[in-house]
Order: C-alpha cells, then sequence, then structure tokens
C-alpha cells in the first residue's frame, strides 16, 4: 500500500518530535535558533539540521553559515528517528520516474506538504517554543540547493512574524 500524505505527515510529526527533543536533551547550554528539515530535488525523506547561537560562535564564517544546513555541527541529526520515514517516501512514486510533468509536481508538492504539515503540529505543540521565544527560532522546510521560488512562502507560513524570521528574509533579499 503507498502510504498517503496523511501517513507522510503522521510519521514525520512523530520522528521530527523525537529527534528534536533529543536534540535538545544532549546538547544542555544550547539555544537553537534555526531547525530545518531538507530535502533534495527529488524531494526523497528529509533530514533534520539545527543551528544554535553556541555552536555559530564558535565559527570565524558566521555570517556565512549561519543558515547552512550543512555546516552546522548538528547537520543530518536524529536519523535513528528519521530511517523509517525515508521508507515511507520511497514507497511512493519517485518525483521524477513520473511521466507528466503535472502528476510530477503533484507528487513533489505532496513530500513538502507533509513537512511542512508536520513541522506545524510540532510549532502548533509548542516544541519549538511559545510566545516570544518560538519568534526566536526559525523553523524550515528546504529543498538544496536552494529552491528559491517557495522557501520564502514556506517560511512565512511555517513561522510566526519576528526577529527569527525577519532576520532569515534580511540575510536572504
Amino acid at each position: 500500500m503507498i502510504p498517503t500524505e496523511a501517513d507522510l505527515a503522521d510519521a514525520l510529526t512523530t520522528a521530527v518530535r523525537a529527534a528534536v527533543m533529543d536534540l535538545f536533551r544532549d546538547n544542555p547550554g544550547h539555544t537553537f535558533y534555526f531547525i530545518t528539515l531538507t530535502t533534495p530535488g527529488e524531494a526523497f525523506g528529509p533530514a533534520l539540521s539545527a543551528w544554535s547561537y553556541e555552536a555559530l560562535a564558535q565559527r570565524t564564517d558566521a555570517d556565512d553559515v549561519r543558515y547552512s544546513y550543512a555546516d552546522s555541527p548538528f547537520s543530518i541529526v536524529g536519523e535513528e528517528h528519521l530511517k523509517p520515514v525515508r521508507e515511507l517516501f520511497a514507497a511512493r512514486p519517485e518525483v521524477f520516474a513520473i511521466d507528466y510533468d503535472d502528476v510530477s509536481e503533484a507528487e513533489f508538492d505532496l513530500r513538502l506538504r507533509a513537512m511542512e504539515t508536520a513541522l506545524q503540529r510540532l510549532s502548533d505543540e509548542g516544541l519549538f517554543g511559545v510566545g516570544e521565544a518560538r519568534a526566536g527560532v526559525l523553523v524550515l522546510v528546504e529543498v538544496v540547493p536552494d529552491d528559491e521560488e517557495n522557501t520564502a512562502a514556506r517560511a512565512r507560513r511555517l513561522n510566526p512574524p519576528g526577529p527569527a524570521l525577519d532576520a532569515w528574509l534580511a540575510y536572504w533579499t
């Protein structure tokens, strides 16, 4: 049976919750300001990365890497939780194996919506903080390399107005 969008979102919600809770627990004294789910252009099952202010302060190139999932010491975390989710993504039709562009695009969009839904649920639960604390954490779903067409739209949907979103938008514009 092919997993539905709801199946993907449910599995991602559970996996990302566990991965982020592990990240926070295993790194006391770190204030995380950036948490992202990344996927390549084929929209395979995502990976989780994050940045903390403390880790960024250790970098001489902080201005260049502050939003780089790949340069963070917390890049690709929570793999034990996300691996089963990748299997669900793999059980769906491959985005670029679909012959019709509109069907391929619909599959791509479904996968990104599932990722966004999971992060929105976790935000609503307060996993990334509440109130001012939440406004200080940027949460993203990113297609890598950069997906300039709709990264900002997803960022605006996933994040409340505030310093984290404003800083990220200023960084990329």
